[in-house]
């Protein structure tokens, strides 16, 4: 499905399903609810965030992008609701499993790449203190405007590279484990997890030009690794990447 950009004002304006993202980046969150709306086939339209436009900013008050708006349902940035958003608009394919078990596994795994804490945002802090010690990551301008958004200080800055590093094992330790039990998901079928997985290895090695084009100086950015976390970052989780791309997601990406 091709996603559909149209300006601030069309969008509020709009019925249906449409979403606020970053433009020009390829944020592991918007990416993934993207992954959502095009493997179920929900019609959609995308804006791209812009801070000079009064009536967005009031419309979407104290989100952070992404933002998803359902006809006039409350707007929903979370990922948890977004996803659960894309489950209740289409049922099928299930990106969740039925029984509470798996679904509660669902969600657990989930959590390991988007909650607060977590690989993304562990990841964003690692960018940022390398950014601000001018040895890599994002800018010094952006690492300063991103740190002050998202509770940076040297300590975390320090701390978010042992928890990426954490995080990158443990998830990788999981996936080899499903491999050797003979499934290329994160669970038995293909999952929202699989989705989350492919898009946040944007973070650490985004795809390739050709289909994921971006400024370069944001590609040079969230390439940046120190040798400890390119060490920890197991290439299947890339394998993975490739074959959701490949077998299941849009290429090539639209930011």
């Amino acid at each position: 499905m091709t996603i559909e950009y149209v300006g601030a004002d069309e969008a509020i304006a709009r019925d249906g399903l449409r979403m606020v993202v970053v433009g020009g980046v390829p944020s592991p969150w918007s990416e993934a609810a993207k992954g959502f709306f095009h493997l179920k086939r929900i019609p959609w339209v995308a804006t791209r965030l812009a801070y000079d436009s009064d009536s967005l900013k009031t419309w979407i008050g104290e989100l952070s992008a992404p933002v998803v708006a359902c006809d006039a349902e409350p707007r929903q940035s979370g990922w948890r609701e977004i996803l659960l958003l894309a489950e209740r608009i289409a049922p099928t394919p299930a990106l969740l499993p039925s029984t509470h078990a798996e679904r509660d596994r669902a969600f657990e795994l989930a959590a390991k790449f988007c909650a607060p804490n977590e690989l993304g945002w562990m990841r964003r802090l690692q960018l940022i203190h390398a950014g601000l010690r001018k040895i890599g990551g994002f800018s010094e301008r952006v690492a300063g405007y991103l740190g002050q958004k998202y509770g940076y200080t040297p300590e975390a800055g320090v701390n978010a590279g042992a928890r990426t590093r954490e995080l990158l094992e443990t998830i990788g330790s999981i996936l080899r484990a499903r491999r050797a039990a003979g499934s290329e998901y994160y669970l038995d079928a293909l999952s929202a997890v699989d989705v989350y997985s492919a898009t946040f290895m944007a973070m650490f090695k985004p795809l390739p030009e050709s289909d994921c084009r971006m400024n370069p100086a944001v590609r040079a950015a969230l390439e940046w690794l120190d040798a400890e976390t390119a060490a920890a970052l197991d290439p299947i989780l890339l394998e993975h990447r490739d074959m959701m791309y490949a077998r299941h997601l849009e290429l090539p990406l639209s930011l």
